[in-house]
């Protein structure tokens, strides 16, 4: 065999085994040509819930500056949400499927979640993106995704009438089966941006 052959030879085999060891990698971040929503779904389900912590910015018009808030997040599927609030004071948003439960300053109300169709699309939105039930979303929105596994952005829109008359929209994103940060603009003006930290990832964050 001639040197020129050889080294085709030897190149062909290299090509061949990258692509043997790294087949399984195709399902991953490589396959990102073909990322969908329901790809993004299957990734989300198979999260299975857990705890996050989240520092959030609320614009309000008339008021000066955002106004910003920290504490944790944790999900128990399928239904259950709750959001505790550190600062700048402590209060609490615990939805168990239609109930949902205010705590503050030691009081505490419960009302059915279908009276509040702002929270509750938020909530939609949550739960359904959290569980991967893309059946949910496609009922109660429209669906935009855009980006990669690696870095994906899913837009909502609602689709029922009393919520799009307080919603304008909401934007999640993230990376592969995580959720990192959430976006919401009211009808007005006002809007929210929420950044997310799941618990695993704050273990790792240096002291």
């Amino acid at each position: 065999m001639t040197s020129g052959w050889k080294t085709l030879a030897e190149k062909l085999g290299r090509s061949l085994r990258v692509a043997l060891l790294g087949a399984p990698l195709l399902l991953g971040p490589a396959a990102s040509w073909a990322f969908d929503l329901d790809g993004l779904m299957a990734q989300l389900a198979a999260s299975k819930g857990g705890d996050a912590r989240f520092t959030e910015q609320r614009f309000v018009r008339g008021v000066e500056g955002p106004l910003e808030s920290r504490g944790t997040l944790s999900f128990s599927p399928p239904d259950k949400l709750v959001r505790r609030t550190e600062s700048p004071r402590e209060e609490s948003m615990v939805v168990d499927g239609n109930t949902l439960t205010l705590s503050r300053g030691g009081r505490t109300r419960t009302m059915a979640l279908d009276s509040m169709p702002e929270v509750r699309g938020m909530v939609d939105a949550m739960r359904g993106t959290l569980n991967g039930d893309g059946r949910i979303l496609k009922q109660q929105f429209r669906s935009t995704l855009s980006g990669t596994e690696a870095s994906w952005a899913l837009q909502l829109q609602p689709l029922d009438d009393r919520l799009a008359a307080q919603v304008r929209s909401m934007r999640l994103t993230g990376r592969g089966g995580d959720v990192l940060g959430i976006e919401m603009e009211l009808i007005g003006g006002d809007r929210s941006v929420m950044r997310i930290t799941p618990a695993r990832a704050a273990a790792k964050a240096p002291s």
